[in-house]
């Protein structure tokens, strides 16, 4: 063991020395993944996985190479101190140029590969589910399983708010180099640092400006919820997951991508799309599309967390998907362009806008496009597939939306889970989407594909609306279930509740059981009781009478205690 550190019952403190420090403001994607941390449960933010280790690396000279990592990147040095204000938000990061961490080693005994490989598979589950300390430095944990002093694993778990997923990409090809005995040249990436200060500069905070606008334009006008109809209760406990591997698929995609001119992503986003409007039955999506800064060149290699969403608002109704993927190209790049935000203003104009419409946002479809920042070393490690292509379950996922398509491996072999919600679709259909995919990559390799063939190629139906639906403006309302949000929202307040649409949207004439209760009052209560109904809205208006002498009431026989949107101003 090296001279700076001490080994104690399975448990190594390393000592480092970084050759800098510092202090500054966070970055906006620090900012916005420590929101989360503080919200979610650790193992929707902590990332655990098995890096792979070089032939031959011995345990010194591991715990060398995991120093050398981090004194290398300032992020993974960086803690965040609890703020003055009584949440004890963090306003700054510090970068800690000395310290020590602890590497947790595990003997490997006689077990064969398969068998390290499920111990592995256990050490993760259980290590993503132990939050990382945001006031502490490194923002990583290992454990090495050793067989005696070879290293025959090393399981790492990374805290958001100190990288995303290219980012741990990046530092897993640093590892293989330093675990290698090989000597890297300085890091020349942008630091965490570095890039608040960009944000903080007349041109960074332009850019966050017209990013917000982008935001606030979607979520006014846009869809509020995708998915709207019969079955969509309240949020899934949690998502079905399958894997889909096949190698003749990544060619078809290949040949797509030729004959378009369109980048990989860009034609499996168009694909996705295209098979979630049709499962839908709209046309008109709101897409969310995860870690989109990772885009832009200059932060493409940056060792921190720029995990920030992108808000793509896409027409599908195209004649074919050659069509859709060209307006899929244009959509994303202005998605991706307005996705450096302040988190903080993000969610104020979230509650705003729902406020005015009525409705809140809800984070339904999601593209996570892991495709490149998935070493080739870790997908090759993997088995090739039995069958082209090749399906396998997965455990549900407790991940709070509706569909969502994570890209894994797009050259070679393609490889994406797509995670579904139960109510959205079961089990059978989730396999039809994801069977899907690869279809309509070989339907579309020579030549453009009609949309109209998606049905018979997906075997997918679209949703049914059989109750009393009724398009009001972007979104498919159900009058049922705002008859329900009315009832629950004013309880005894109002005698009698009738709902009437009009031109504007929706019309509710209450009949007061109380004589304070006015449309603010009942604004209020029913954008208190909204939360969770994604198949309903409030009222656009609402007109308060008095209480009748009878049930049911003749409305236009009561006079008029007050009127409006309930909105202010």
């Amino acid at each position: 063991m090296t001279y700076d550190a001490e080994e104690a019952d399975g448990r190594i403190t390393v000592r480092y020395a970084g050759a800098s420090d510092g202090t500054g403001p966070l970055t906006l994607g620090q900012d916005n993944m420590i929101r989360c941390i503080r919200r979610d449960r650790p193992e929707q933010m902590n990332q655990a996985s098995a890096w792979p280790v070089p032939d031959g690396t011995t345990v010194p000279a591991a715990v060398d190479a995991l120093r050398a990592l981090v004194e290398r990147h300032e992020s993974l040095r960086t803690a965040f101190p609890p703020g003055p204000a009584a949440d004890a938000f963090p306003e700054h990061q510090q970068v800690c140029p000395e310290g020590e961490f602890t590497v947790a080693t595990v003997p490997a005994r006689d077990r064969t590969d398969s068998e390290l490989d499920a111990l592995v598979e256990e050490l993760t589950q259980v290590d993503v589910a132990l939050p990382l300390d945001l006031a502490a430095a490194p923002r990583l944990r290992f454990t090495l399983v050793a067989d005696g002093e070879l290293v025959r694993r090393l399981v790492v778990t990374a805290c958001h708010a100190g990288v995303d997923g290219a980012a741990v990409t990046l530092l897993i090809q640093d590892w293989l180099a330093l675990a290698a005995g090989k000597e890297l040249p300085p890091a020349t990436s942008r630091t965490p640092l570095q890039v608040a200060a960009q944000e903080q500069s007349t041109q960074g905070r332009r850019k966050t400006a017209a990013a917000l606008k982008h935001w606030e334009s979607i979520l006014t006008t846009g869809p509020t919820t995708v998915f709207a109809a019969d079955g969509i209760t309240g949020p899934p406990d949690g998502l079905a997951a399958v894997l889909l591997r096949s190698r003749t698929a990544a060619a078809d995609l290949e040949t797509v991508c030729r004959r378009t001119a369109a980048s990989p992503s860009v034609v499996l986003l168009a694909v996705f799309a295209a098979l979630t409007a049709h499962r839908a039955d709209r046309t008109d999506l709101v897409i969310s599309a995860l870690s989109a800064n990772r885009q832009r060149a200059a932060l493409a290699d940056h060792i921190g967390t720029l995990a920030q969403d992108a808000l793509i608002a896409l027409d599908t109704a195209a004649g074919d998907l050659d069509e859709l993927i060209g307006r899929t190209k244009s959509a994303s790049f202005t998605g991706y362009w307005h996705s450096t935000l302040n988190a903080d203003k993000v969610w104020r104009l979230i509650d705003e806008v729902s406020e005015r419409r009525g409705a809140r946002f809800a984070r339904q479809v999601v593209v996570n496009d892991l495709s490149l920042a998935i070493p080739e070393a870790l997908s090759d490690a993997r088995p090739a597939p039995t069958a082209d292509p090749e399906l396998q379950w997965l455990p549900d996922q407790p991940v709070p939306v509706r569909l969502m398509l994570n890209l894994l491996r797009t050259t070679g072999t393609l490889e994406f889970a797509l995670l579904a919600c139960p109510q959205v679709l079961d089990r059978a259909d989730t396999e039809r989407f994801a069977h899907a995919v690869p279809a309509v990559l070989a339907a579309a390799a020579d030549h453009p594909l009609p949309l109209t063939e998606l049905a018979a190629l997906s075997g997918l139906r679209p949703v049914t609306r059989t109750g009393d639906w009724h398009r009001v403006g972007a979104d498919w309302i159900d009058l049922d279930a705002v008859r329900a949000l009315l009832a629950e929202a004013l309880g005894p307040a109002a005698a009698a509740v009738d709902l009437v649409r009009t031109d504007d949207g929706l019309a509710a004439r209450i009949a007061a059981a109380h004589p304070d209760l006015t449309a603010a009052a009942a604004h209020r209560a029913v954008m208190a009781a909204l939360g969770g109904r994604e198949t309903a809205t409030a009222p656009h208006h609402y007109t308060v009478h008095p209480s009748p002498d009878a049930l049911p009431p003749v409305w236009s026989a009561l006079p008029v205690l007050d009127e409006g949107s309930g909105r202010d101003g």
